[in-house]
């Protein structure tokens, strides 16, 4: 996880502690969207992972989720941009952040199933 962190602070201009949060984010939003096979496979793959989208994604979550619904759906994509950017990401920062994130995933747990997950998850693929 510290060498994810590294590099995406590196590639977003982000401290480490906003990187922990975005990581957090989009973590428990895959987890939520993606298929849960693959998500288990990245998962593991990523020593820290679970504990990063349960202390950052987990609490910030469940009031989107329940916005998203009230407002007439699940969000998606869409959903998990307002939470970033609600933690105080733009959106090329954002972008930067997922390109690094999804980079390292597939040099973890590989192509197929970062591959997946993107494809599992409606306008995710722009994004990274």
């Amino acid at each position: 996880m510290d060498e994810l962190i590294s590099r995406i602070t590196a590639a977003s201009g982000l401290d480490e502690s906003l990187a922990r949060k975005a990581i957090g984010i989009i973590l428990a939003f895959l987890q939520k969207e993606g298929p849960a096979a693959e998500i288990g496979q990245l998962m593991a793959a990523l020593p820290g992972a679970q504990e990063l989208a349960d202390a950052e994604g987990g609490a910030k979550g469940g009031l989107m989720g329940a916005i998203g619904g009230m407002m007439g759906g699940g969000g998606g994509v869409m959903a998990l941009g307002g939470q970033l950017m609600g933690a105080g990401l733009s959106m090329g920062q954002i972008q930067s952040v997922s390109k690094e994130m999804f980079a390292v995933g597939r040099e973890q747990a590989g192509e197929d199933t970062m591959g997946a997950i993107v494809g599992a998850i409606p306008g995710l693929g722009q994004f990274v």
